[in-house]
C-alpha cells in the first residue's frame, strides 16, 4: 500500500479524538445545521488548533465529520514554557479568538474544546511532574475561559495517541464507511490499514487485532460505526528518524 500523501496525515489531527467523542455525546443542534467542535493537538514542536463540523447525519451511531479549518500556534510546543507555565495558556489566546470568528456566535456555548498533548509533555511529566502539572493548569485556564464548551485537556498516553492516529488515517481512507453511488452511507469492504509513526528515537506501528484472544492487555478497544476495534501499537526501537539520519550520513561520508 503506498504511503500517505503528508498533507493528508497534517489534515487528519487528532480527528480520532472527535470521532471518539461525537459517538458518545450528541450537542443538541437547535441553532444551525453545522455543528462544530474544536481539537488542540500539542505536539513536541508546536500546537496545532483544528476546527470540525458534523451534520445530525450519523452512521450507527457514530458521527460523521469533516476537518474545515485550523490555525497554526505561535511559538514552540507547550513542553517549552515549562519555566513560564502562564506564557504557554497565552500562546492559545489568538488561535482561540480566531476560531470564534469561523465559528457562528450563536453555537460557541455548544462548541466542544479538547487539547491532547502528545510525546513531549509526556516525558516532562515523567521527569518533571510538578512542572508538567503546572503547564497542563495553564493551559486549562485559557481554555475555560474561551466561550465554548470545554470538555477536557490531557497527556495522552503513547497507546492512546497511536489509537487515534490509527482512527484517523483509516477515517480519511474511508475504511469505516463510504458513501454509495445515492449520497447514501453504506458500510466499506475494505480492510483496515496499519500505521506507521516514525519519531525521532523510534517507530510505532499501530494495527487492528484480528480476534479478542490476541488482544495484549496494553491494547486500546475501540467501538466506531457499530463494529468493535481492538487496537494495539508495538515500538520499534531501531527505526526511527534519528537513525535514518546515521545511515544517511554514513553512505554520505563513503
Amino acid at each position: 500500500r503506498e504511503l500517505l500523501p503528508p498533507w493528508l496525515v497534517i489534515v487528519a489531527g487528532l480527528t480520532g479524538i472527535v470521532l471518539l467523542c461525537v459517538s458518545t455525546k450528541d450537542v443538541p443542534n437547535v441553532l444551525g445545521f453545522f455543528q462544530y467542535g474544536i481539537v488542540l493537538d500539542a505536539g513536541p514542536s508546536r500546537t496545532i488548533l483544528f476546527i470540525y463540523q458534523w451534520t445530525t447525519t450519523k452512521a450507527n451511531k457514530t458521527g460523521v465529520i469533516r476537518g474545515c479549518s485550523s490555525c497554526p500556534v505561535q511559538g514552540p510546543g507547550v513542553s517549552s514554557y515549562s519555566d513560564s507555565p502562564q506564557k504557554a495558556g497565552k500562546s492559545l489566546e489568538p488561535c482561540l479568538n480566531w476560531a470564534q470568528n469561523e465559528i457562528p456566535a450563536e453555537q460557541h456555548s455548544q462548541t466542544p474544546l479538547y487539547l491532547g498533548a502528545t510525546a513531549s509533555m509526556r516525558q516532562l511529566n515523567l521527569t518533571h511532574p510538578i512542572l508538567s502539572d503546572s503547564l497542563l493548569a495553564a493551559l486549562i485556564s485559557t481554555l475555560k475561559s474561551s466561550p465554548f464548551s470545554f470538555q477536557g485537556a490531557q497527556i495522552l498516553s503513547s497507546p492512546q495517541e497511536e489509537a487515534f492516529n490509527w482512527v484517523a488515517v483509516n477515517y480519511v481512507l474511508e475504511n469505516f464507511f463510504k458513501y454509495d453511488w445515492r449520497g447514501q452511507l453504506v458500510p466499506s469492504r475494505k480492510g483496515m490499514a496499519g500505521v506507521l509513526s516514525v519519531r525521532g528515537t523510534s517507530a510505532q506501528l499501530t494495527s487492528e487485532l484480528e480476534e479478542e484472544k490476541q488482544a495484549p492487555k496494553e491494547g486500546v478497544r475501540l467501538q466506531l460505526y457499530g463494529q468493535t476495534h481492538r487496537v494495539h501499537s508495538r515500538q520499534c526501537p531501531c527505526h526511527s528518524t534519528e537513525q535514518l539520519r546515521s545511515r544517511l550520513l554514513s553512505v554520505l561520508i563513503q
